[in-house]
């Protein structure tokens, strides 16, 4: 038993060592990294969307040529007008004003 509880953290730590990003600097120059001079093209996240879950009589019921297989993804989106607001604008922001015109952009 101890055995494996010290494989499995010894899994874990290696597991997190090697997930981190920006491994090819060394010494000052990972020191001395400036994110913001560097492009870095953003990663797409995608999510599955919820299906409606079928629960007593419903789910035995079902036909199988009524099922949808197929599992459709959403784009996750991070970032809104605000958060590229800067100052006054961002202290100002009213989000009710705004209702309108980030349902018509999404």
């Amino acid at each position: 038993m101890k055995k494996v509880a010290i494989i499995a953290i010894a899994l874990v730590f290696t597991a997190s060592a090697f997930a981190q990003k920006r491994n090819e600097f060394k010494g000052p120059a990972y020191k001395n990294y400036k994110p913001w001079q560097h492009d870095v093209e953003p990663t797409v996240v995608y999510t599955v969307v919820e299906k409606e879950n079928l629960t007593g009589p419903e789910y035995k019921n079902q036909k199988v040529w009524e099922k949808d297989n197929t599992e459709a993804y959403k784009v996750i989106t991070i970032g809104t007008k605000r958060s590229k607001l800067k100052g006054p604008a961002y202290k100002n922001y009213k989000a009710w004003m705004h209702k309108e015109q980030e349902n018509k952009d999404s």
